[in-house]
């Protein structure tokens, strides 16, 4: 994530030197964003943000706005720790320890939570729910599709934020006594499917997707070779057709580490040569971007059509 922008707080107007009218003015002109009441972010930064970076920022200037000390969970506790979740524009989500119903307002909705046993971390400034409770309310309460994403991530290691991975075992142990029979059911559904080999969100999603959809799960970075030696490791793999699949994410071909000093349209090429290997090798290759998971169903007529095979029902296996 980039270093984002700092807030620019109303109250704060005499060290800024700039009055309450200047602050209106300054948002007429687009030079200044306003976020919530009194809380505002430089306008042109602002729009050089990411979604998932602008939300980020959203939950802070929340924080901003509550005297009493929030403890932020779900997506607003993912965002702080650099948790990727699926969506653009998800509401600002805060605890409440009374079990009266809470108050949702002004863009933020609370959620009771039993206090005893909660794990609440400071972190950038702010309170959230500890990153066990944080993807286990993500996996309880968002569609199963969406909950794989952020469980896949945290069971990998976090270069980026210096933070170990999660074994499913510790996941598995902060159910109880926090969660309903239906949303443990839930959470252990999605835990026993994440997989720390997805190298990606988008791969995440995908092979949720696929689940939901029923197809058989693939092998996840399976390697192939040819008569030269080692093609590479496909996102999914499916034995009985000899099926790869590629997820393409645009940000790969943006990205140093995958480019290793190569231009864009060079690694296009290269991957173009790598699929003609895997295909010379005796495999089909499916290919699928971002528009195909978020068109509804497209990713499933996408694999349907390659012969990617559906799971059997069980009444269908013969002795």
């Amino acid at each position: 994530m980039n270093e984002l922008p700092r807030l620019i707080l109303s109250r704060d107007h005499v060290h800024h030197g700039i009055t309450p009218k200047e602050l209106a003015r300054r948002c007429g002109s687009g030079s200044l964003v306003r976020l919530r009441q009194g809380v505002y972010v430089d306008g042109p930064s602002w729009q050089a943000l990411q979604p998932w970076e602008q939300y980020r920022i959203r939950v802070g200037a929340a924080a901003e706005t509550f005297r009493g000390p929030t403890v932020f969970a779900r997506h607003s506790a993912a965002s702080v720790w650099g948790i990727p979740t699926m969506g653009r524009r998800h509401t600002v989500h805060a605890l409440t320890l009374q079990n009266d119903g809470g108050r949702s307002r002004a863009g933020v909705q609370r959620h009771y939570a039993f206090p005893a046993g909660l794990k609440v971390v400071r972190r950038d400034g702010l309170l959230i729910t500890g990153r066990v409770r944080t993807v286990l309310d993500l996996a309880a309460f968002t569609p199963f599709a969406e909950a794989v994403v952020p469980l896949d991530h945290v069971l990998r290691p976090d270069a980026a934020q210096g933070l170990a991975g999660l074994t499913k075992e510790t996941l598995l142990a902060g159910i109880d006594g926090n969660y309903t029979a239906a949303s443990a059911r839930r959470i252990r559904a999605a835990v026993d499917f994440a997989d720390p080999r997805s190298g990606s969100v988008g791969e995440s999603y995908s092979r949720a997707l696929m689940r939901v959809a029923g197809f058989e799960p693939p092998d996840l970075q399976h390697e192939i070779r040819d008569r030269t030696g080692l093609v590479g490791y496909t996102d999914y793999y499916w034995d009985g057709p000899r099926m790869a699949g590629e997820f393409d994410g645009i940000e790969k071909y943006l990205k140093s580490a995958y480019l290793q000093g190569r231009t864009a349209s060079q690694a296009v090429v290269d991957e173009k040569l790598r699929e003609d290997r895997i295909r010379a090798a005796g495999n089909k290759v499916v290919r699928w971007v971002w528009a195909d998971l978020m068109a509804a169903g497209q990713l499933e007529r996408k694999l349907a059509a390659a012969g990617v095979p559906r799971r059997r029902a069980r009444s269908a296996r013969w002795p």
